[in-house]
């Protein structure tokens, strides 16, 4: 299926499991179905099965989304307690489309408790109460992490699978690997059927030096400490470090979440001779996440940002860019980092997602099936394949999974044919109506209660305490603060609004030159510094003003 046809069928309101060979295009496609959605002013829940996959599409996790967190179970008591949080609350109702990103690696439990919780919050006994549901990924990637030594459970054998009316995109088109051999390679693992000239082809690159300016990248099957290879190679040039911290805005808890998510390091460090990887897109510049390089310089011209030298000959100016997590077209958290980091090594499981231009990688010590598929495919041709060895396992996959592929092969042809149905006038009528009566649903759902920030903001106005606005609206102080943090950030109250809140001008001064000398927006360091003669609350509020627009 090509990306045109899945993003007719998706916009038709149809429930998806979106699906394809690595390189084949999922992420873009979602990021154009969410612009689109954004556009047409419908609200839609971005999530996915890991935080690095949730920051490529500027979501959270489905696990924080849905308040599911690590349960394998919930009963009734938990349903009871999660439904009277407003903010799951907000989640479920405002919610017309609900995005699922590398769903594979959910167990088959979790996509149930998921859909029950949409059905009691939404209190509509539809699949996932009446939302359309868009799932995405590949079951060639790395499995759901089995704990306990328990059997994995495809979210394929969940409850809710079977009855959920899935339409089936698989994508075939290919936009990472263009080496026509190295593609039949990956596709005869995916059919577990790997020819003996495809074997000779990899045996062709054991032990191969690569020819190219630049040292390949390596990707480690184990989870060693690739940050502190990194470090070492760093510290073996001889030549002065640029530091770049990362910056934050927006509630500092979801910034945290970013942080963990994000490839981006809090603290960048670079020196000139430094090999870095590009770890998001700039389809401008022609950069894709996984463009290796390296460090030639520092940018004079006021920016002071990296020059990267690509491995293709190209000089380019790394400048700061943002991660985000959005709700309801606004933004609620935001990082902004130099989009490098340090690429003599990666984990595997961290690489999904990049294209490499350039890889070495050792798959004599892979140990599940999948795993070296999941390796090779990040590379983009097998001219940049340097191979040290590889073992029976690592060219095999799990026979479940290619059951499941000769299905969704046969759906998505199924689902093909559907769409060649309609005429062009009738795809666009369907797409409309979806529109409108989601869009329609979004508007009457928000003006049915006034939003609790929004009665926060009005107390504000009147200079209650953050005691007293906690009693009136029913919630703890830390909660108020929250709706503070948020205010201030839409613009919706200004620096003057909450002086009246800030301790005596003394600890005011103490507390800004703590921030500033611990040069970050962390309390934790800022907390440690004051001894902890300030609580939380107070630092919060400090930061918040600080962040604050000033009143003309």
């Amino acid at each position: 299926m090509k990306q045109s046809q899945a993003l007719d069928i998706l916009k038709m309101g149809k429930n998806v499991f979106l699906t394809g060979s690595a390189g084949s295009g999922k992420t873009f496609v979602l990021n154009e179905y969410i612009n689109y959605l954004k556009k047409h002013k419908v609200s839609v829940g971005i999530t996915a099965a890991t935080g690095i996959a949730a920051t490529h599409l500027g979501g959270t996790t489905i696990h924080s989304w849905s308040g599911i967190g690590i349960k394998d179970k919930l009963s009734e008591n938990d349903i009871k307690s999660l439904l009277k949080k407003a903010y799951l609350k907000k989640h479920f109702l405002n919610t017309d489309v609900l995005i699922i990103d590398e769903v594979s690696m959910l167990h088959a439990h979790q996509l149930d408790l998921i859909n029950n919780l949409c059905q009691a919050f939404r209190k509509n006994i539809q699949p996932f109460g009446g939302l359309q549901i868009v799932l995405s990924g590949d079951f060639f990637q790395l499995p759901p992490i089995a704990r306990n030594n328990q059997q994995v459970c495809w979210v394929t054998q969940s409850e809710i699978w079977q009855n959920m009316n899935l339409n089936v995109c698989y994508l075939t088109e290919q936009f990472r690997q263009e080496d026509s051999n190295f593609l039949n390679i990956l596709n005869e693992i995916r059919n577990n059927k790997v020819s003996n000239n495809s074997m000779q082809l990899l045996l062709s690159r054991i032990n191969k030096i690569l020819d190219f300016k630049l040292e390949p990248t390596k990707l480690y099957t184990h989870n060693i400490d690739v940050d502190s290879i990194n470090l070492q190679e760093l510290n073996k040039i001889n030549a002065q470090p640029f530091v770049y911290n990362m910056q934050t805005r927006g509630r500092s808890i979801l910034c945290e979440v970013l942080k963990k998510s994000c490839l981006a390091p809090e603290k960048l460090i670079v020196k000139i001779g430094a090999k870095v990887m590009f770890i998001k897109n700039d389809f401008e510049q022609g950069i894709v996440n996984g463009t290796i390089g390296k460090v030639i310089g520092i940018d004079e011209d006021g920016s002071n940002c990296p020059i990267v030298e690509t491995s293709d000959g190209r000089e380019i100016i790394a400048y700061p860019t943002e991660w985000k997590i959005e709700e309801d077209n606004k933004t609620l958290s935001e990082i902004r980092q130099i989009p490098l980091r340090l690429a003599w090594a990666i984990t595997v499981h961290k690489s999904q997602g990049l294209s490499l231009d350039l890889a070495e990688m050792d798959l004599s010590k892979s140990f599940v099936a999948g795993m070296g598929y999941v390796a090779l495919s990040r590379v983009r041709s097998l001219s940049g394949l340097a191979l040290q060895g590889f073992n029976q396992l690592s060219l095999q996959v799990d026979q479940n999974i290619l059951e499941f592929d000769k299905e969704f092969r046969k759906i998505s042809e199924q689902s093909i044919e559907s769409l060649q149905n309609f005429s062009k006038q009738e795809k666009i009528k369907i797409q409309e109506k979806f529109i409108n009566i989601s869009s329609n649903d979004f508007i009457e759902i928000k003006k049915k209660k006034i939003p609790n920030y929004i009665k926060t903001k009005d107390l504000i106005k009147k200079e209650k305490s953050i005691s007293e606005i906690a009693k009136e609206i029913g919630f703890t102080k830390s909660t108020i603060i929250n709706h503070i943090e948020k205010l201030v950030e839409m613009k919706k109250i200004t620096s003057s609004n909450i002086k009246y809140l800030l301790p005596p001008k003394k600890d005011l001064i103490k507390i800004k030159s703590a921030f500033e000398k611990c040069n970050s927006e962390l309390l934790r360091p800022v907390f440690d510094e004051l001894e902890e003669k300030y609580d939380y609350e107070v630092l919060r509020l400090v930061r918040t003003y600080f962040n604050a627009k000033i009143d003309p």
